[in-house]
Order: C-alpha cells, then structure tokens, then sequence
C-alpha cells in the first residue's frame, strides 16, 4: 500500500517580538494579567513592514526542504493554507513556488482559516494516496494577521501574531507509517461571526469600509466557549474508532492554539495526560494556520517526537472549518 509519511517539518517567525507590556500602554488599561493568567500569552511575533505572508512560508518552506535532504525540483506539489494572503489572486502558493525554484510543482491555495493547515495536508496526503505522479508534496500553513488587525480593538489586537509553518510529505510503499484517517466538518452558519469581510466581491475596499475598520479582523459575536473543545473532542473520538485506537494511545495531540483553555479541557474530556497537547502561543501569541505545524516544529526540535508515534493534527477557524488528521510518524 502506498501511503502518505511526514518526511520531515519546518518553521518560521519573524524577529519582531511584541510583549504584553506593549499593549498596556497602547490601550492604556493593564491587558498583560489578563493575557498571562486566562490566555498564557506573554509575547508574540509580528512581521516587519517589509514583511509579508510569502517571506514567512518561503522560509518555513527551506527549513522543512533541507531537513528532507530534498530540493525544490523534487516537490510535486505545493499547498498553501492562509487567509492571510500575499493578494487576493494570484495564489500565495505561485509565488512561493517561484522564489524557491520548484519548476516541476504544482501549486494552490486553500482558506478554511485556521483549520486550513491540517485540510491541506489531508489533501495532500491524499493526492499521493491517489496518483503515483506525487511523491513530495509540501504543505505550509502560513499568517500574517499582524498586517489586518485593529491597533485599538483589544478583543484582536492582543492574541494574533504571524508565522508560518510546512511539512514535506512523501511516497513510501509498504510502510506502517503516514496518514491513517480524516475528517472535515463545517458549521457554516457562523460564517458571519468573525472575520475580515471588506476586500472580496461582496464589500470592496472604499472610505467607508476603511472608516469602520472592515478591513480589519473583527469578531461580530462571541462563540460558544463549549464549541471547540466539544468539537475537538468529537473529532478526537471519531480518528480513534477509524485507526481503531483509545485516546490515551495516542502520544501527541496538535490543536489549534486560540484557547489554552479549550486545550486543557479537550484533554479532560478524553481523559488523557494534558502534557501530551503541545502549546506554543505562550510566546507566539496566535498563529491561525501556522500554529499546528510551528507546535509540531518545535515539539520535534525539542525531541519530544519519535518514530512510530501516533499524532493527531485538529485544527479549527472561522467559517466555522473544523479539520482533523491522524498519522503514524
């Protein structure tokens, strides 16, 4: 059987890092106890004004690249997954594409926001599984929101950060590691709770949009807090009946990074070890996209991964998109 094996993981953030301290005296109330004791936010990266979506992916892209001993003409596909992107058209993907040589690639963008890390390698994993034209595709998770964010909506401008994180997958035949099970699922009916609606068709850019800030990301309503750990837990119970596994056999559990929280409580609920969910938005803040593949980075530099480790990737972003994926590593 021919499956889909994460060959090897990158990273990147930009050097800017922005303290809570920052946001004390640009909102002149104080924010960081707050973000410390609920959230456990400390710091953040943001990109320099000469940065953009496409520079934090290309170096994500490099990292993950050499640590697969592969170059850029191996890769046969490149899928990006942002809803901070370089432009409206053309895709992100094109340009990293570009920038890094990888003439024989394919290329395309996907938004499901920040579930859209952990779709995108469902996809890709499954492009292998199906056609034997694939055999390295790499997959990056990339954010940039610093550059669409309100300077004074506390509710924003204190949790989201930028970075970029990639994977390569690769082809093997016959092996007992890779892509195991999937899900996707989608509450569409809060599609209007939260987001960046100026810009698209719908609303272009004009004084008005720009007088309101509905170019910025804003939150419209206030989710359920039980919606994403109920949800996660859902999609954790659903890969477990499909590879035929307990929760508590799984050694890893990547989740998206918005809600410490919500982690903790999702570990509570499938009763397992709450060390075995990897975090990093102590000092990344919130990444959307990026956050799955930046805590498996550095999980990994950390050498807390091992060969033959169960992992499950569960991501989830406005929309509302929910993802999940399970591998052997």
């Amino acid at each position: 059987m021919r499956n889909a094996v994460i060959k090897s993981v990158g990273a990147f953030a930009p050097e800017k890092v922005v303290p809570n301290s920052y946001f004390d005296e640009l909102l002149g109330t104080d924010v960081d106890s707050w973000l410390r004791e609920v959230v456990q936010i400390y710091e953040r990266r943001w990109c320099a004004p000469d940065e953009s979506t496409a520079d934090l992916a290309e170096k994500a892209a490099l990292q993950a690249m050499e640590r697969a001993g592969i170059t850029a003409k191996d890769l046969d596909l490149i899928i990006i997954s942002t809803d901070t992107p370089e432009f409206v058209s053309p895709s992100t993907a094109s340009v990293v594409q570009h920038r890094l040589g990888a003439e024989n690639a394919g290329t395309f963008d996907i938004n499901t926001a920040c579930a859209g890390f952990v779709t995108a390698l469902d996809m890709g994993a499954k492009y292998i599984k199906a056609d034997e034209n694939y055999q390295h595709v790499l997959v990056i998770g990339a954010y940039a929101m610093s550059k669409y964010l309100n300077l004074h909506d506390k509710k924003t401008v204190t949790l989201f950060a930028d970075g970029a994180g990639a994977v390569v997958l690769k082809a093997e035949e016959n092996t007992d590691k890779g892509h195991l099970a999937s899900q996707l699922i989608s509450k569409g009916q809060y599609n209007e709770w939260m987001g960046i609606y100026a810009g698209g068709a719908r609303q272009p850019v004009n004084a008005e949009v720009l007088a309101a800030h509905d170019h910025q990301l804003k939150f419209v309503h206030k989710f359920p807090k039980e919606l994403n750990h109920e949800t996660w837990t859902e999609m954790a119970h659903y890969l477990c009946r499909k590879i035929e596994k307990q929760p508590q056999d799984i050694d890893h559990y990547f989740i998206t990074q918005i809600n410490i929280n919500s982690i903790i409580e999702t570990m509570k609920l499938l009763e397992v070890p709450r060390e075995r969910a990897y975090t990093i938005m102590h000092y990344y803040g919130y990444t959307g996209s990026a956050c799955i593949p930046m805590a498996f980075n550095e999980a990994w530099e950390k050498g807390k991964i091992k060969s033959g480790d169960m992992a499950f990737f569960i991501g989830s972003g406005g929309g509302l998109a929910f993802a999940s994926a399970a591998f052997r590593l």
